[in-house]
């Protein structure tokens, strides 16, 4: 397993290294040791797994100490357009995002620090985006930012269709918004 650092300090593309034969292929797609060589110390304690049609965007969601998390995010049928936003405070990136495609052939895996927001929007009917995380779901403290905030400036796919959003990501404030309800 390849894991290399990206433009934004604590991302990291995950490419495992896979083994193909006759019966099908196989490959880890975690393993501590690699991840703690890297400086990546972090213990996950829960797998999520969604099912999502073509145009159904999810995020950006993130939650809040003493529950926020970090992600290990990858597809396992179809494909998704990936976002990360840095909402750490003082980091040099802070409000920036990162992008990325994410499927099931190309096998390439994000890992998203606590302190980030995350979203994507689904490229492909039928997509299957599992992710293990390193705090349990806590709705208290679950919070998120718009998908389209101008602020950010995401450049989100159009899939062929209008997103399908929950009426929860509808509602999200942009960053600004946000940031000024915390003051």
């Amino acid at each position: 397993m390849k894991l290399t650092r990206l433009e934004i300090p604590g991302l990291f593309l995950v490419e495992p290294k896979v083994f193909n034969d006759g019966r099908g292929f196989f490959y880890e797609y975690y393993r501590e040791d690699i991840f703690r060589a890297n400086g990546i110390d972090v213990s996950f304690v829960q797998d999520n797994h969604s099912r999502s049609q073509r145009g159904v965007l999810r995020g950006l969601h993130f939650q809040i100490e003493p529950y926020a998390q970090a992600k290990l995010v990858r597809v396992t049928r179809g494909s998704v357009y990936d976002v990360a936003v840095d909402l750490r405070p003082g980091s040099s990136s802070f409000g920036r995002y990162l992008a990325l495609e994410l499927s099931a052939s190309n096998r390439r895996m994000l890992y998203v620090p606590a302190g980030f927001a995350h979203g994507f929007c689904v490229l492909e009917d039928d997509t299957e985006f599992s992710y293990k995380v390193s705090n349990f779901y806590s709705p208290p403290h679950e919070r998120g930012i718009r998908w389209d905030d101008p602020a950010l400036g995401i450049p989100w796919p159009k899939p062929g269709m209008d997103f399908i959003l929950s009426d929860k990501d509808k509602k999200y404030p942009t960053l600004k918004e946000y940031l000024n309800a915390q003051r």
